[in-house]
């Protein structure tokens, strides 16, 4: 008979010749694995949690395990949960983690499990190629293969180049009431947008823009549905991501992609990085390091910038860029401090709820 206790196991056997003694054994480890008693791995294997699409990060850890001779294990994110899915594996198993890195294609709930303290310290040696902005402070994660957060204009409907729309504040501007879009910003690239804004120009001026954009442009549940309603000529123009407007530049949609407040007393375009960060306790700490290093080689972002998700380089020697997006270096760029503006999400949580009610 067994008793069950809990991951406990203890088996008694009145039958004690030799192959049912070693059936028995074989069964017992069974049952613990089954259990939770135990994960096989193989020393040479990580575990990548990516939230960046399949089809980008796929290939680039197809080619690098070989490479690395590692045996590289993705987990991708639902469409329908981006990032927060992965996420929550994360918290979930903390006591116990089954992932060594997260590659995440944004930065807040980066910097959330960093507040956890779900992260591990680790440094990577490429890190000395990247703007300090772009690096962990406590050295719990590196970004990379940045996307703009960008105006996506219908051309059709905005034909005269003067009254092009050329920074946020054009999205609480009345003239453009309803005719304007934006991603409710409680999720994804254009919730870590909205964190920056109280961060960067403080709560009260943040507050004071973000509910004229609440009173004046029409929330969409997410990026890609205001970069297609824009090509569709539903809206005149819409804050939107590169990768989204850029797949409708590319299927030759009348769209143009603006990159915002380029002016000279105008703050700058923010880019949002991907990050990698290894998993505190993770099962393969020693090749997750190493695999990190790799990725954050200049060979990667080139691989992603020549994408159709035209992500922008931010390591400072990659030197062939996508075409269709201009450079880290040529552009202006918003100076954020993404841990400060991680440190006040909660509060701009709920003034965010309140502004952008859902199903509105």
């Amino acid at each position: 008979m067994k008793k069950m206790e809990g991951t406990k196991i203890k088996v008694f056997f009145a039958n004690t010749s030799p192959c049912f003694c070693w059936f028995a054994v074989v069964f017992c480890n069974a049952l613990i694995c089954l259990s939770g008693g135990c994960i096989p791995k193989t020393e040479n294997e990580v575990v990548v949690y990516s939230a960046l699409d399949r089809e980008f990060a796929e290939p680039i850890l197809d080619r690098l395990g070989p490479e690395l001779d590692l045996r590289v294990l993705p987990k991708f994110d639902q469409e329908s949960n981006k990032t927060v899915g992965l996420v929550t594996e994360i918290i979930q198993s903390k006591g116990r983690p089954q992932a060594d890195i997260f590659w995440n294609n944004e930065i807040l709930h980066t910097l959330r499990l960093q507040k956890m303290g779900l992260l591990e310290v680790y440094r990577s040696p490429a890190a000395e190629t990247f703007p300090a902005q772009y690096i962990s402070s406590r050295d719990q994660w590196h970004g990379f293969a940045a996307r703009a957060r960008v105006l996506i204009v219908n051309t059709n409907l905005i034909t005269d180049p003067d009254q092009m729309p050329d920074s946020i504040f054009d999205l609480a501007d009345p003239k453009w009431k309803h005719k304007c879009a934006i991603a409710r910003p409680l999720f994804g690239t254009t919730a870590t947008h909205a964190a920056v804004l109280f961060a960067t120009m403080g709560e009260a001026e943040a507050v004071e823009l973000l509910t004229k954009v609440a009173n004046n442009a029409v929330v969409e549940g997410g990026n890609k549905q205001v970069a297609i309603k824009v090509a569709r000529g539903e809206y005149a123009f819409g804050l939107t991501d590169t990768d989204d407007a850029m797949i409708e530049l590319n299927n030759a949609n009348p769209v143009a992609i603006v990159f915002p407040d380029q002016g000279s007393d105008q703050m700058g375009t923010l880019l949002i990085p991907n990050t990698l960060s290894i998993i505190k306790n993770g099962p393969n700490p020693t090749r997750a390091r190493k695999l990190v290093d790799r990725l954050l080689a200049a060979d990667v972002e080139q691989e992603l910038a020549l994408s159709q998700s035209a992500q922008i380089p931010l390591n400072r020697s990659v030197t062939t860029k996508s075409p269709a997006v201009p450079d880290s270096l040529s552009l202006k760029i918003m100076q954020v401090d993404f841990e400060r503006a991680a440190d006040q999400w909660d509060q701009a949580t709920k003034i965010l709820t309140r502004l952008f009610p859902a199903g509105n």
